[in-house]
């Protein structure tokens, strides 16, 4: 399950300008396994990493649930995000991962670190040095060292919500050694199920981006796919937007 608040043109630009388009045939046939694949985000990064000609195991709790999932390139199986043994045994042989994992009955910031040090001795187990994990738009900055969950009239509620990716984020930067090359995307307040792909996004580090603040499932799957194909961050918050 992840956060909600296919296509093959991979075209892009980020904020800087550069072009994101893969041309990729040197990336073709990754192995790439997705925590939280039930979800819009984790289905959506699942789609484009096919749609791209990559191998996926898509993990979810209840592989009965989502036997949607399963189809050519993809290899549905059961697996816990939070425990380190389980993210070992699947991660092994993979490329890159993706998490998009959450627990709406557990504190959130229980979840997200329990989570953030599973996937850190996990995938150190299995040798996998790539891991990309989604955050929230609330803990992004609107001014340098001030973030949208720090205005006075924002809801407990939200705050104690994004704490839990403020927490992981931390403990990610402090207990991910040097194998693992992490990155957290962070999609607008406004991630939009209904919107069509377009093909196109921009970005930035740990800052909200100008403009609507919205992206959709498949443009921001865009941007994960992009990113684990040809790195371009590492050990940030990468603000991803329309």
């Amino acid at each position: 399950m992840d956060i909600d608040t296919s296509g093959i043109d991979s075209s892009g630009i980020d904020s800087s300008g550069i072009d994101s388009k893969n041309d990729g045939d040197d990336n073709a046939g990754l192995r790439i396994v997705v925590f939280g694949a039930g979800g819009r985000v984790g289905r959506a990064a699942v789609a484009e990493a096919v749609a791209r000609g990559h191998r996926v195991t898509a993990v979810v709790r209840d592989p009965a649930a989502y036997r949607d999932l399963e189809g050519a390139g993809v290899e549905l199986v059961r697996g816990d995000a939070t425990d380190a043994a389980s993210v070992a045994a699947l991660a092994a042989g993979h490329d890159a991962a993706v998490n998009t994992t959450v627990r709406l009955d557990l504190p959130s910031e229980e979840y997200f670190t329990a989570a953030a040090k599973a996937l850190v001795a996990g995938l150190a187990e299995a040798g996998v040095r790539r891991l990309l994990t989604l955050g929230i738009a609330t803990t992004l900055e609107t001014a340098p060292g001030v973030r949208i969950m720090d205005a006075p009239e924002f809801p407990a509620d939200w705050r104690a919500f994004a704490q839990g990716h403020v927490a992981e984020f931390e403990l990610l930067t402090t207990e991910a050694g040097p194998g693992l090359d992490w990155l957290m995307v962070v999609p607008p307040m406004d991630l939009n199920a209904e919107a069509e792909r377009t093909g196109a996004y921009r970005t930035a580090v740990g800052t909200v981006i100008e403009g609507p603040g919205r992206i959709g499932h498949a443009d921001l799957a865009l941007a994960l796919l992009d990113e684990i194909e040809r790195p371009r961050h590492s050990r940030v918050q990468l603000a991803v937007s329309a």
